[in-house]
């Protein structure tokens, strides 16, 4: 039997708890947790109404340790699976280090009051874990995840030595709406407008916001822009990938959606400093979130697909060798199955996957660890199985899907 508590309500929460429920064998016991209990009773009905699964719920502050603490020691849970916001992961990861139960999480730690995010508070717990005699497993989602179990099995099984990564994450989808976002407005526009960056030949090279352009050929999505920003799974795959000379990060954005995120950037919109308000003291990007649509309420709307993946190149038997490993997901499937939009559902299922590699000993240690640090080969075989199947292209090295 294994006990898991999910922390979080939102719409990777919905997809998670019920890839749970859908593999009952291994998570025998479900109890869903989140500041407004009645978002996760929702969800229970829902999954119990489907699938005649019971899950239990309870309200919890995921701020406070001490709350999480007593949550924890109640439940008894085997493992905590974090999809709550990145501003929790350290007072969750201290709750169950203190409680010595393994932690899950789908993206690394933000400071609220800054615009930054970086595993290196979270690195700094792995000897809290050690001495718990747990692990905590940083990052089960798709990118950062996924994208990273891509590299560790290029890395593991199709090259010797890896050069170049290119991680390409395009979000083809529709949802009828001038401007929304697809997760966490707050989160989202925070990581958009920032600098770009990218390492190569041993440091970090820094670049405006949406500097750097390409129109990269999607494979069953077709040619999208696609801009280099900086994403939190490069920082690991830098330390884990072993002869790599340079590693990109580049996301697709339409027009109409750059337009709005610059004018409210010129306003002063996505300012995360307080500012005054007949009286009042409000955070700007906090306000623009209660007046964007939820993501959550964007499931039935959206249509499309998503196409994540990796171009990576390297050498192979002394010979150059390039691969493109990939995942295309349609947004109405994840709908039908989860009720939640793909951008959800490829979050929510490899936070359910890592769950249950742990679970069953597949992925097992002491400390804190990121997705490329164990066999990939497990995790590649339960995303064939658990709805996110990956292809792989085999690519001349001197071949490109970019449009000229």
């Amino acid at each position: 039997m294994s006990k898991i508590l999910i922390i979080g309500a939102g719409g990777v929460s919905r997809v998670a708890t019920k890839k749970c429920a859908m593999n009952s064998e291994v998570f025998t016991s479900i109890t869903l947790a989140s500041r407004t209990k009645s978002k996760c009773d929702l969800i229970a009905k829902e999954i119990e109404d489907e699938l005649g699964i019971k899950i239990d719920t309870a309200k919890v502050d995921a701020d406070n340790v001490e709350e999480l603490v007593e949550l924890i020691g109640r439940v008894e849970p085997d493992l905590v699976l974090n999809v709550a916001l990145p501003y929790q992961d350290l007072t969750i990861m201290d709750a169950c280090s203190a409680c010595k139960v393994h932690y899950v999480d789908t993206a690394n730690y933000e400071h609220p009051d800054e615009a930054k995010f970086e595993y290196k508070l979270q690195w700094q717990r792995d000897e809290d874990f050690k001495k718990a005699g747990v692990m905590a497993l940083l990052g089960s989602g798709f990118d950062p995840g996924v994208t990273n179990v891509f590299c560790a099995y290029a890395q593991q099984y199709l090259f010797d030595e890896i050069n170049y990564i290119d991680i390409l994450d395009c979000n083809a989808g529709d949802h009828g709406y001038a401007f929304a976002t697809n997760f966490n407005p707050e989160i989202n526009l925070r990581e958009v407008s920032a600098k770009g960056r990218y390492w190569e030949d041993g440091k970090w090279i820094e670049t405006e916001p949406m500097e750097i352009k390409m129109v990269w050929n999607y494979p069953k999505v077709g040619p999208k822009d696609s801009y280099l920003l900086y994403h939190e799974e490069m920082e690991s795959l830098v330390k884990n990938i072993k002869g790599l000379k340079r590693i990109r990060f580049f996301m697709t954005f339409g027009e109409s959606y750059l337009t709005h995120m610059k004018c409210l950037e010129n306003v002063g919109m996505l300012g995360i400093e307080p500012v005054e308000h007949n009286g009042t003291k409000i955070v700007p990007i906090e306000f623009l979130k209660t007046l964007l649509p939820d993501p959550a309420t964007l499931g039935p709307r959206t249509k499309g697909k998503t196409n994540i993946g990796c171009v990576i190149s390297g050498l192979k038997d002394g010979k150059a060798k390039k691969v493109y490993i990939y995942n295309v997901c349609d947004h109405e499937a994840c709908y039908k199955e989860t009720k939640a939009q793909a951008v959800s559902y490829t979050t929510g299922v490899p936070a359910m996957i890592g769950s249950k590699l742990i679970l069953e000993g597949k992925w097992s240690g002491k400390g804190v660890f990121n997705m490329e640090q164990f066999d990939a080969k497990p995790f590649m075989e339960e995303l064939n199985k658990q709805g996110l199947p990956w292809e792989i292209i085999e690519m001349e090295p001197s071949e490109s899907f970019e449009v000229k």
